[in-house]
């Protein structure tokens, strides 16, 4: 397993975590936070989006993690980006999560869903609250884009990372809500 941090001006620093070229999981980017406030910052973050040595051994890991972190970052600069070729872990996902993350995959750039359309198009129409608990443990924020759904009457949630941050993802994509 590899964690390669990358760090986007005005975003702060995220993590794309890889088992090889499988991506695992991802952390969008945050401001560093301040574990001890009033003493100044945190050291800044590592700026090398190359993963460490072990995984360099693997042959063709390197270029095309370095290729996955240029998208991420592309994107955060307002780079139309797609990451549908990313290869995700979804090992031990239900068919209903697999349906879902499918669906979802298959939203464009720009475009917006609701969390009803999502389950339509997942191939369960009645299913929209499970379509939503799939969005809130989504591990693959930009790939599987959780941000590209919103609720019926307004823009949804986004978890820890709040509307604004949602608002921010939309606004790279053109989308004003």
């Amino acid at each position: 397993m590899t964690c390669v941090p990358y760090a986007v001006d005005g975003w702060g620093v995220g993590e794309l975590w890889l088992d090889g070229p499988r991506l695992v999981w991802h952390e969008l980017p945050q401001p560093a936070r301040n574990p001890h406030p009033g003493r100044g910052s945190n050291p800044p973050p590592s700026s090398s989006t190359i993963p460490a040595k072990t995984a360099r051994k693997r042959a063709g890991t390197v270029p095309k993690v370095e290729k996955l972190v240029h998208r991420v970052t592309g994107y955060f600069r307002g780079e139309r980006v797609s990451f549908e070729d990313v290869d995700i872990d979804a090992d031990g996902w239900t068919p209903f999560q697999l349906d879902v993350a499918a669906a979802l995959r298959s939203v464009s750039y720009g475009e917006v869903v609701s969390y009803s359309d999502l389950a339509r198009l997942a191939g369960y129409p009645r299913a929209q609250r499970a379509a939503g608990t799939f969005c809130a443990h989504n591990r693959f924020p930009l790939v599987v884009p959780c941000h590209r759904v919103v609720g019926a009457q307004g823009i949804g949630s986004y978890g820890s990372l709040g509307l604004d941050y949602k608002r921010r993802l939309l606004a790279l994509e053109g989308v004003a809500l």
